[in-house]
C-alpha cells in the first residue's frame, strides 16, 4: 500500500524539489499539487491523501490555516515546509510529523519520509476497523542482523535488540547487555524494521516499543523515555506525535 502524497507550496521550484525526492522512494505516490491555500483545501478534501507537504506561509490562506480548517479525523499526516523557525508551536498543536526548514537537505528530508512510513500503519488502523497493511510487512521485515566479529559472522535476532544508536556510518545494537556494531546508517535501518515493533525517537535513536516503561514530557516538548533495562533515551518533539500514536496502538493490542 503506497502512501498517497499531496504537495502544497506557492513556489513551483519548491514543489519540484519535493517531487524529485519523492520519486526516489517507491513507498510514496504523488496524487496532487497545489499552489494556494484555497485550492489546496478543496484538493485535500477531494483526494484524501495520506500525507501532505505544506508550505507554512503562502498568499491568502496559509498552510497552517488549511490544516487547521480540516477536521482532525480528516487531516492527513503533515510535514511542514518553511524558511522560518517561529512556527514550531503551531506544528506541534497540529500534530505535524515534521517541521523542515528551507532549504531542506537530503538527510532531513529522508528522515521525514521515514517518519511518515513509521506512522502510516497506525494512521490506517485508527481510520479502519480492520488492521491495515503496514509499510513494512512482518513477513519481509528484517529478522536478524549480520554482525562481523573478527573473522566470524554473528547473527543477532531482531527480537533481542532493545534499542539502536547512530554511530557515524555505523549503528550500535543494544541486546541482552551486549553492544554489536553494524556497518549501516540508522536511516537505512529505520526503513527495514517492522514499525509495529520499532520506532525512531530521535535522529540518533531507534527504540523497541515494548521496551518503553516510562515517558516523561520535558518543557521543550521533547520527552525522556525509560527502558526496561534502566537506560534513558531522549525522544525529540518532532517524533512525538507518531511515537504517541504507536504506543497507544501497542497498548490497545496488549489489552485485547
Amino acid at each position: 500500500m503506497k502512501i498517497r502524497v499531496v504537495i502544497v507550496d506557492d513556489e513551483p521550484l519548491a514543489r519540484l524539489a519535493v517531487k524529485v525526492r519523492l520519486a526516489q522512494r517507491d513507498a510514496f505516490e504523488l496524487v496532487g499539487e497545489f499552489g494556494d491555500g484555497d485550492s489546496a483545501y478543496d484538493g485535500i478534501v477531494a483526494l484524501k491523501p495520506d500525507l501532505v507537504f505544506v508550505d507554512v506561509e503562502m498568499p491568502g490562506k496559509s498552510g497552517l490555516n488549511v490544516l487547521a480548517a480540516l477536521p482532525p479525523a480528516q487531516r492527513p499526516m503533515a510535514i511542514l515546509l518553511t524558511a522560518y523557525e517561529g512556527f514550531a508551536l503551531q506544528a506541534f498543536e497540529l500534530a505535524a510529523l515534521d517541521y523542515l526548514l528551507k532549504p531542506v537537505d537530503d538527510e532531513r528530508f529522508d528522515e521525514a519520509l521515514d517518519r511518515a512510513q513509521q506512522a502510516f500503519p497506525y494512521r490506517c488502523q485508527s481510520r479502519a476497523a480492520a488492521p491495515a497493511t503496514p509499510a513494512i510487512p512482518a513477513t519481509t521485515a528484517m529478522r536478524s542482523f549480520s554482525v562481523r566479529v573478527g573473522a566470524r559472522t554473528v547473527l543477532v535476532p531482531v527480537a533481542e535488540v532493545e534499542r539502536i544508536e547512530a554511530d557515524g556510518d555505523y549503528a550500535s545494537l543494544h541486546a541482552n547487555g551486549k553492544i554489536w556494531l553494524v556497518r549501516e546508517r540508522l536511516h537505512n535501518l529505520a526503513t527495514q524494521l517492522d514499525p509495529r515493533q520499532f520506532h525512531r525517537v530521535h535522529r540518533s535513536s531507534i527504540v523497541r516499543l515494548d521496551m518503553i516503561t516510562e515517558l516523561r514530557s520535558l518543557t521543550n516538548r521533547d520527552a525522556m523515555l525509560r527502558l526496561r533495562d534502566g537506560s534513558v533515551v531522549r525522544a525529540s518533539r518532532s517524533y512525538m506525535p507518531a511515537l504517541t500514536e504507536a504506543l497507544q496502538q501497542l497498548n490497545t493490542q496488549t489489552d485485547s
